[in-house]
């Protein structure tokens, strides 16, 4: 037996939710993903990196963007909390673990990595959405952003090893990545920090440049 819950009709349509500012920068970095998906699949990697690297300073400039808004309503910052909750499994879940398979040619052998990655993230998720900040204010777990942006940086060795040999390397720090977001470690949350957003994109352009002109 099932049980609904009730809540206040709704007074609003769904779509005037993606008027609010702090929400188009989320669907910007969902976007964004979608093309590094898609630079994936095709074999594209430095396209790829890209994508995954401006998907999280999309990310971060939301919430700071959310921040410093005035005029918001409870509404607006709920929906945004869940549509940021539904993007990052994506970006830092689905994303990442794409990454490892494309490499290693989809061999089923990476299934299994594949599939820690994905679910350890989605745990992680979940638990931050349930329980939030530590009580001084930090993460339990390495917050899974750092996925993109560490495995994004990783990747600029690929070219001084063998396909195979660094498959594997991306395979073996996509599980150290994934046991450390659900690791009882606490992590600052640097995602809240102006200075940190602005580090993330002067190392996002410095990643835009150096993908780039390999694309060339």
């Amino acid at each position: 037996m099932t049980t609904e819950n009730v809540t206040d009709a709704p007074t609003r349509p769904i779509l005037s939710y993606i008027k609010d500012l702090p929400n188009l920068c989320s669907l910007a970095g969902l976007a964004c993903t979608l093309l590094a998906i898609y630079f994936l699949i095709t074999g594209v990697y430095g396209a790829a990196m890209i994508g995954m690297i401006w998907a999280v300073g999309f990310d971060w400039a939301d919430g700071l963007i959310a921040r410093k808004m005035k005029g918001r309503t409870g509404d607006d910052r709920q929906f945004g909390g869940q549509l940021d909750l539904l993007i990052d499994i994506v970006s830092y879940g689905v994303t990442p673990a794409l990454l490892v398979m494309s490499y290693g040619n989809f061999h089923p052998a990476f299934l299994p990595v594949a599939f820690i990655m994905l679910v350890f993230g989605a745990i992680r998720l979940s638990y931050f959405s349930i329980f939030g900040l530590s009580g001084d204010a930090k993460y339990t777990g390495l917050a899974i952003d750092n996925n993109s942006i560490l495995l994004v940086f990783l990747f600029m060795f690929a070219d001084y090893f063998s396909q195979p040999t660094f498959a594997i390397m991306l395979a073996a720090a996509g599980l150290c990545l994934a046991a450390l977001n659900v690791s009882q470690i606490k992590t600052p949350k640097l995602s809240g920090n102006p200075v940190n957003v602005v580090v993330l994109a002067t190392y996002t352009f410095a990643v835009t440049a150096i993908y780039g002109w390999k694309l060339i």
